[in-house]
């Protein structure tokens, strides 16, 4: 769970929440026309720009943005240094065993190739290309939520001119002059707002997730083809933390030592 984003959210929501009761009702900034205008021209046209089943697909992706359920780079680098022991004591044909036990689908495809014996090249150039098309998809939804950025505001600025042409045909009345301009500028408000506050966000976001789990398998597959390669576990493992951020390098170093110091203790 991402508490980061939880917690960006709902702050969020009260700051603005908060500022507007401090200036007058909450009401003053409810509009359904508005609303009508900003959301519902916003997405219908994403639709029209992208093809349905992306565009749903796309609202499936926002879970990621809280849900955070793949591994750590740590994790995936214990496990490829585990599946290095175990080929290099009992042979590439013991990984075949070792894969059934892996979650991850990408990573135990690239095992099951390296037990088939496929060459080490072709084992790169189909993990790459199957990497290629992860990214892809990533970016579509990334794309989709900008895309919807771009358009909230200028759904708002719409509205705005759609009130304020209705406001101009009423300048007969002036009393109406100060709610209509207040109705005009509500669609603004809530175009920046979705934009700034939601479809940014959530593409920078996805984005991150998408760059997190593009790292992780790209150790995976220098892992794998060091595993393949027959080099030594040590040595795939300081390979494999050249990936990892300073700070995670000094984490997991320090983690060995304890476990070094408390190996000695019981010794």
């Amino acid at each position: 769970m991402d508490i980061a984003t939880i917690i960006g959210f709902i702050l969020g929501a009260f700051f603005i929440i908060f500022s507007i009761s401090m200036g007058g009702p909450l009401s003053w900034f409810f509009e359904y026309k508005s609303i009508m205008i900003v959301l519902g021209g916003t997405l219908c046209a994403t639709m029209i720009h992208y093809p349905m089943n992306k565009f749903i697909n796309s609202f499936r992706t926002v879970k990621h943005i809280i849900q955070v359920k793949q591994l750590s780079p740590t994790d995936i680098i214990n496990k490829i240094i585990e599946l290095a022991n175990i080929a290099r004591k009992e042979g590439l044909l013991a990984l075949e065993e070792a894969a059934a036990q892996i979650d991850d689908d990408f990573l135990q495809k690239g095992v099951l190739l390296i037990v088939d014996g496929t060459d080490p090249e072709l084992v790169r150039n189909i993990l790459e290309t199957e990497l290629a098309f992860i990214e892809g998809r990533h970016k579509e939804s990334q794309g989709i939520f900008e895309t919807m950025a771009t358009l909230a505001p200028a759904f708002g600025m719409i509205g705005t001119l759609i009130g304020l042409i209705q406001m101009l045909q009423q300048l007969e009345d002036p009393s109406t002059i100060g709610p209509a301009m207040g109705v005009a500028l509500i669609t603004t408000f809530y175009g920046t707002v979705l934009a700034n506050f939601l479809f940014i966000p959530i593409a920078g976001k996805l984005k991150i997730r998408s760059s997190e789990e593009i790292l992780l398998k790209e150790v995976m597959i220098e892992g794998l083809l060091s595993i393949q390669a027959g080099e030594n576990p040590r040595i795939i493992e300081e390979k494999l933390k050249a990936f990892l951020a300073p700070g995670l390098r000094k984490n997991d170093e320090q983690e060995e030592e304890r476990e070094i110091e408390g190996v000695g203790a019981e010794a």
